[in-house]
């Protein structure tokens, strides 16, 4: 018998709702043993990020050590790594432990505004981790500063911002519409020699806190229980998808609120 195993590489959300928090609980749901490697402690709430504290980037490699040196790793989110020093640390981590299903999110800006990349870190994360990454899964406006381009306002322009990163070395980019205007909510999944388009009814609500987060994290564990990229996606865009749409069942905070990660059971 194999345990499906997924890690993730990322900050941790005081609140709960993003980050390591919303990644394990999110490995949890899909059914997935869930591993971390803290790289940055946040004080956030649904209102904002009040402090960053960085995880040394000795100690970031000791914790991928001492999880890949034991545990059989099928799959790896990685997400906020704010410091050009972390983000070495973790490709020479990755590295070290030939990591494969690398699910790379590219985690800037919070979604109270709180900006959680240091500028002079996207240009290392540009080079050292997008081409070791199965696939990166930008929003728009982070898809306009790793391409130190202006935000795409239409889905043709979504499609070549995604062809531009595909060329950084990604083997796929999955660019996100939720930033974007209308009746649906489109992301491209665009692959090689595949474009996929794939949309869901728009919601209308607040409670977007650890979307990101929750989608990458979804990606990771159905590349964990060995399905293959697209399923993956698919899957993960329906899971989070159902957990906005019952994020009203929670009351959590007064700002942004988190997503319902357990929406099936409670």
């Amino acid at each position: 018998m194999t345990t499906p195993i997924a890690v993730t590489i990322a900050g941790s959300d005081s609140s709960g709702g993003a980050g390591i928090q919303a990644d394990l609980k999110t490995f949890s749901a899909l059914g997935v043993y869930g591993a971390s490697v803290i790289t940055a402690l946040t004080a956030q709430n649904t209102r904002g990020v009040t402090g960053i504290h960085d995880v040394p980037p000795d100690f970031i490699a000791a914790q991928i050590d001492a999880v890949f040196s034991d545990l059989n790793v099928g799959a790896v989110k990685i997400g906020m790594l704010s410091q050009p020093a972390a983000i070495e640390a973790a490709a020479a981590g990755l590295d070290r432990h030939g990591a494969r299903n690398v699910v790379l999110d590219p985690v800037m800006i919070a979604a109270s505004g709180d900006r959680l990349l240091a500028p002079e870190a996207v240009a290392v994360l540009r080079r050292m981790l997008i081409p070791r990454a199965l696939v990166i899964t930008p929003n728009l406006p982070e898809a306009a500063a790793l391409l130190d381009g202006p935000l795409a306002t239409t889905e043709l322009e979504m499609r070549e911002q995604a062809e531009k990163l595909l060329a950084l070395g990604a083997r796929a980019v999955l660019i996100k519409g939720g930033h974007a205007e209308g009746a649906e909510s489109v992301d491209f999944l665009v692959q090689s020699t595949i474009v996929a388009r794939l949309a869901a009814g728009r919601i209308a609500t607040s409670n977007t806190h650890g979307t990101g987060c929750t989608l990458s994290s979804a990606i990771a564990a159905g590349l964990a229980k060995d399905a293959d990229l697209s399923e993956a996606v698919r899957e993960a865009k329906a899971y989070v998808t159902a957990a906005i749409a019952a994020a009203e069942r929670l009351a959590i905070g007064h700002g942004h609120g988190p997503v319902h990660h357990f929406h099936a059971w409670w």
